[in-house]
């Protein structure tokens, strides 16, 4: 068939999100998941912590609807993921979301493909490093599968503190601390498109983007899911900031067409929530002379002025 030309065509999300516990991976992939589709019905959760992502159903104070869900309990065999992911696929259409939460337990729980590693290793003429030629495959099979499926996809990943041995200043070799490492198979992430890590404090950052989302940094919220979905659907180029050049996400309670038209119509240009507070405090600066406090207008210090909040 030989090389054609590359265009831009309509893509599904294949999206990890990673955290330690409590960092709110699942309420993060429902919100991101609500954004793309718009309608609870079409977002399947697949479950293996043991029915914690029901707790996020229905929820009015956080603004979540009805999902559709089914619990995995052990043994978490590769081919149990695949099965439930393509009933979810099914069930949710093509432009629905299935979540898997998590996939971690598809790697080290029982069942699992270390478990299965162990099991090819103890029959006879095989051992440890020839299972990984089967094992592995089964593996690379699971990803290629969930990758594959016709629709969006988000998984969850449990994260755990990585170490490596250093000499140190007496010369004697020392366990040091890298990070947070996926409990997954080494560099799974790199499978997906959109690499999220979620922290205890609930702030997610970019690791890995392959779209437009330039190092963004903040608390996941649907509407991140609407843009992710209007640049995958239609090749929407979503609003840069003038000063940075950084694509403009929603903070403060303020949406991204909010503050970038707030900010267009105040500053004469359109600014990220940052550049907006440095540009507050620059005019304000200007006309006293000093520092001062910054404020909307409407007496919430450090908020910078945009002309039509809602």
């Amino acid at each position: 068939m030989g090389f054609q030309k590359a265009t831009r065509v309509k893509s599904k999300l294949r999206m990890a999100l990673a955290g330690p516990s409590g960092s709110g991976k699942t309420l993060s992939a429902l919100f991101l998941a609500f954004g793309i589709t718009g309608d609870w019905s079409k977002i399947a959760l697949i479950d293996t912590e043991h029915g914690r992502a029901k707790f996020y159903a229905e929820r009015s104070d956080l603004g979540t609807g009805a999902f559709l869900y089914q619990e995995m309990c052990a043994p978490y065999a590769p081919d149990k993921y695949k099965q439930m992911v393509a009933e979810g696929a099914a069930a949710v259409g093509e432009g629905g979301v299935v979540i898997v939460d998590s996939f971690s337990h598809a790697w080290d729980n029982e069942g699992g493909v270390l478990d299965i590693k162990s099991a090819i290793a103890k029959q006879s003429g095989r051992n440890d490093y020839t299972a990984w030629n089967e094992a592995g495959q089964i593996q690379n099979n699971l990803v290629n599968s969930i990758l594959s499926a016709p629709c969006h996809t988000i998984i969850t990943l449990r994260t755990k503190m990585a170490y490596a041995m250093e000499e140190n200043d007496r010369g004697k070799m020392v366990p040091v601390k890298l990070g947070l490492a996926p409990i997954q198979r080494e560099n799974v992430e790199y499978e997906f498109d959109i690499v999220m890590n979620i922290g205890t404090d609930h702030q997610a950052m970019i690791s890995k983007d392959t779209t437009f989302l330039d190092g963004w940094t903040g608390i996941v919220k649907p509407e991140l899911g609407a843009q992710i979905r209007d640049w995958l659907d239609n090749g929407t180029e979503p609003e840069k900031c003038a000063d940075c050049g950084m694509t403009i996400m929603q903070a403060g309670g303020r949406t991204v067409t909010e503050i970038a038209t707030g900010t267009l119509k105040t500053y004469g240009r359109k600014l990220c929530f940052a550049c907006a507070c440095n540009a507050m405090k620059q005019r304000k600066e200007a006309a006293n002379g000093g520092a001062s406090t910054v404020s909307d207008g409407a007496g919430q210090p450090g908020q910078p002025v945009m002309a039509n909040r809602t």
